[in-house]
């Protein structure tokens, strides 16, 4: 599976460049997301453009990686999804556990208000 990987100031942009990610791609794909937690940058956009479908052991697999990076004090969101895809995940019963915007532009939003918001909160949360 080809990934695109672009590096701003607070996160990364990762961009899936498939248009099917089958439940093995996707806990491979989990696994490499998970790993940004051990940097100084830890926040993550997963911009799934390109992606047309998702099995659904993949789906719920982003869904507990998200759960992952948000017990850890960190952002992951997912931006530009496929209607198709997005369909087929608000029938899986997950889009709604899942922290989707529009556009990439929305998601670096959320992630900098998320990391004001835990700059002004500290180690209250952790």
């Amino acid at each position: 599976m080809e990934v695109k990987t672009d590096t701003k100031e607070k996160f990364h942009v990762i961009t899936v460049q498939t248009q099917h990610l089958s439940a093995n791609m996707t806990v491979d794909l989990c696994t490499r997301l998970s790993n940004y937690l051990k940097h100084n940058i830890r926040n993550i956009v997963l911009k799934m453009k390109e992606v047309k479908s998702i099995d659904e052991e993949g789906a719920e697999c982003l869904v507990k990686t998200q759960q992952h990076f948000y017990e850890n004090a960190a952002s992951f969101v997912i931006c530009e999804l496929d209607k198709e895809l997005e369909e087929s995940l608000d029938k899986m019963d997950l889009l709604e556990l899942m922290n989707i915007t529009p556009t990439e532009s929305e998601a670096w939003d959320i992630v900098q208000m998320e990391e004001i918001e835990r700059e002004l909160l500290g180690d209250e949360d952790l």
